[in-house]
């Protein structure tokens, strides 16, 4: 008895002992995180860009554009210009396309019976979007007040640019589809801002199909430059109010009393589309074709990827110094003066640039850039609107 009662003793003795050693031992602090790098924290800004640099929408889209914008706005300045990924770079966010207020994103309900659905590829400059897609979608809904006009945009690239960096939601083709069904519109027309039965004309149609029975009557209208033809000499009126409009604005803005008056100061205006590997490539052939049967000896046709082959850069560099001009006037032929008209054609930053090549080639005494889309122009806005009520009336 007296020894289990020694070895309880021993026993409390060590518990409080090992209380007391335990109660006077300091907890050691959790280490501090190692706080990142600039550079660690621009590449995760640039790997949420990348992530919204895509083609599809997604349910986790919305999420995924105020991530970034937050991510974005946390860095510093000096962190911005560090952002670098395989698509993101510091102009993701950080360049001023002007103000986004000034457009209209035509995503509201109440739509009614009739809807006119105008269908752009889209542009993240925000001055051009407002003057330029906007400036037709005015147009339209001033020609036709009985007409629900709303927009959509094909590249859900720009889509999701807009939305992170400006918080403005433009629907795509789907969204916008899904919306006139929602609000019982019965008669759905589909008037294209694109030049021509290109890619992007095949893509919109593809994604009408498969609405086609969701609608009492579904109709799309021509493109801005008509029907594509299979030659390099078919033009047309639709390719003629062009050729004529955006030659009298550019002369114009190049302070000139008329395109003869240009050609004796030895100016020649050189109109920088697109191109496309699609066969309706044609059309930049035949709004050359159109330039010569106006007699617009001192125009010239080009294309920022060089489909067809003549309308490459360096190609064109070649006419314009073998008729003898030793001004050059760019403009786009683009619907939108955005990324191309602003990076391709005028960025005297980037050698490859057109306004680079043409002054880099030597032959010329004076390039000049004018920043400009189409989409501005009266008569441009009124030829859609043609189309628009061609096929209204048609039907």
């Amino acid at each position: 008895m007296k020894t289990a009662k020694s070895l309880l003793s021993i026993l409390l003795i060590l518990c409080l002992a090992f209380c007391l050693v335990a109660c006077g031992k300091k907890e050691e602090p959790a280490p501090e995180p190692e706080a990142k790098s600039d550079q660690e924290l621009a590449d995760e800004v640039a790997a949420l860009i990348d992530a919204i640099y895509v083609q599809e929408r997604t349910d986790k889209t919305d999420e995924q554009c105020a991530a970034a914008k937050a991510a974005w706005d946390a860095l510093t300045d000096a962190q911005k210009e560090l952002v670098e990924g395989e698509e993101a770079d510091p102009d993701y966010f950080g360049r001023n396309t002007g103000d986004a207020s000034k457009d209209d994103s035509r995503n509201t309900d109440s739509i009614g019976k009739n809807e006119l659905l105008v269908v752009s590829f889209g542009t993240s400059f925000n001055d051009s979007r407002a003057t330029d897609i906007k400036g037709i979608e005015d147009a339209l809904q001033a020609a036709f007040p009985d007409w629900s006009v709303r927009r959509a945009f094909t590249a859900q690239i720009i889509i999701n640019h807009v939305q992170a960096r400006d918080g403005e939601k433009i629907d795509n083709m789907d969204q916008a589809l899904e919306r006139a069904v929602k609000n019982g519109v019965e008669n759905l027309v589909v008037q294209p801002t694109h030049l021509m039965h290109g890619a992007e004309y095949d893509e919109l149609t593809e994604a009408l199909s498969k609405y086609s029975d969701k609608f009492k009557t579904v109709i799309v209208a021509e493109p801005l430059l008509g029907e594509v033809g299979s030659d390099a000499s078919v033009i047309n009126d639709d390719k003629k109010a062009v050729a004529v409009a955006v030659t009298a604005a550019a002369v114009k803005d190049a302070g000139f009393a008329d395109l003869s008056a240009a050609d004796a100061a030895g100016t020649a205006f050189v109109f920088m589309g697109h191109g496309t590997s699609h066969n309706a490539k044609v059309t930049y052939s035949q709004m050359q074709s159109q330039m010569d049967a106006l007699g617009y000896k001192n125009v010239f046709i080009g294309t920022v990827e060089g489909e067809p082959e003549v309308t490459a850069c360096e190609n064109v560099i070649e006419a314009v110094k073998a008729a003898g001009y030793k001004n050059v006037v760019l403009r786009p032929l683009m619907v939108v003066a955005g990324d191309h008209a602003n990076n391709d054609m005028a960025d005297p930053e980037d050698e490859e640039s057109w306004y680079s090549m043409f002054t880099a080639s030597g032959n010329f005494e004076n390039v000049t850039c004018q920043i400009a889309g189409l989409g501005r122009l009266a008569d441009v806005q009124a030829l859609y609107v043609a189309h628009t009520r061609a096929v209204i009336e048609a039907n």
